[in-house]
């Protein structure tokens, strides 16, 4: 699993030109999963996402989470960020998961997230969506489940 997140002042999804998910202040998270991703993996990271502190204190330090600061967050399922550029010049997705693996998956993030106390919204799942933001900072954090990282090692 693989995880985009960006600390945003506000952050939409249009899909055929209409809006679907609207957020103020909080966390645009654009969500990968992989092939073998799981509801362990989910979890893990929408506890990292919840109490990720990258918000900025009174003192200016970024000791605040999205939960601290009673921020939303707004999930993108993105495939993309499985893309394996090495070769040639087309991307291969092989190691994103299948649609109906990563479907259920993406909500349950989401579900996780809204249960950790971050009202959350989502965009649509496999629609060409508009994602327009605006990003904060710009803050911008990559995250990936730890057993990945160990995978790729």
């Amino acid at each position: 699993m693989r995880i985009v997140i960006q600390r945003v002042s506000q952050a939409k999804v249009i899909v055929e030109g209409q809006s679907v998910a609207t957020i103020g202040p909080g966390l645009l998270i654009l969500l990968g999963i992989g092939a073998g991703d799981g509801r362990s993996e989910a979890e893990t990271l929408a506890e990292k996402c919840a109490f990720l502190r990258i918000f900025e204190d009174d003192g200016g330090k970024t000791n605040l989470s999205v939960q601290d600061i009673k921020g939303e967050a707004l999930v993108v399922s993105q495939f993309t960020l499985y893309a394996d550029a090495r070769k040639g010049r087309r991307p291969s997705f092989t190691d994103a998961a299948a649609p109906g693996v990563a479907e259920p998956l993406v909500r349950y993030f989401a579900d996780r997230l809204n249960a950790l106390g971050v009202p959350t919204r989502c965009g649509s799942f496999g629609a060409h969506m508009r994602v327009e933001l605006i990003n904060d900072g710009p803050f911008t954090i990559v995250l990936e489940h730890p057993e990945r990282l160990s995978l790729r090692a």
